[in-house]
């Protein structure tokens, strides 16, 4: 059950080098509702430090214009080309550095934990998502980008909504007489 809050700005971040996507949620009390939802387009840019400086000024500039509470940022997946991998991990880093210049708290979510929270499948392709967000969210079709990275960013900002009223633990078990030695006071003797 996810638990109310008075109101909470999630932003989504799909990192990218060429496309990075973000979406913006609001929620208040338990109802999460879209604020903003686009792209960041590098695919003009050669210089790859230069993206890196245009990723940062954006991102900034975003989290000035909505005055986010969290950022969910989808982690890179391990691909084939380390080349691709390496860049996408500093263009991911350079957001995330953007969000902790403003003491933004950052969770990062695989893709295939975004997926399955949203569609329920791990394997679903990024069209299935879209489409559930948008159900889910009742996003009419002309606010819906045609680039998946954004509907991507939001999938990972509607997934930590998910996770909100998930309680954590710090302690773990391995079976019953394990709880039964760490939690005393939770036994009643007859």
């Amino acid at each position: 059950m996810i638990q109310p809050v008075k109101e909470k700005i999630i932003l989504g971040i799909d990192p990218g080098t060429n496309i990075m996507g973000y979406g913006l949620l609001k929620i208040v009390g338990t109802k999460p509702e879209v604020m903003a939802l686009g792209v960041i387009d590098l695919r003009k840019q050669t210089d790859t430090y230069l993206k890196l400086k245009h990723i940062y000024e954006r991102v900034q500039g975003i989290i000035n214009a909505y005055l986010p509470d969290e950022l969910a940022i989808e982690a890179p997946f391990f691909g084939k080309n380390v080349q691709s991998m390496l860049k996408l991990g500093r263009a991911q880093g350079v957001a995330i550095v953007a969000a902790l210049m403003r003491d933004i708290p950052i969770t990062e979510y695989a893709p295939l934990k975004i997926k399955m929270a949203i569609t329920g499948n791990g394997q679903a392709s990024k069209e299935q998502v879209a489409d559930m967000l948008q159900r889910m969210l009742k996003i009419p079709s002309s606010e819906m980008s045609p680039l998946m990275d954004a509907t991507d960013a939001l999938g990972a900002a509607y997934c930590h909504y998910l996770q909100m009223g998930r309680p954590t633990t710090t302690k773990s078990y391995s079976n019953w007489g394990d709880f039964v030695k760490k939690n005393p006071n939770k036994i009643r003797k007859k």
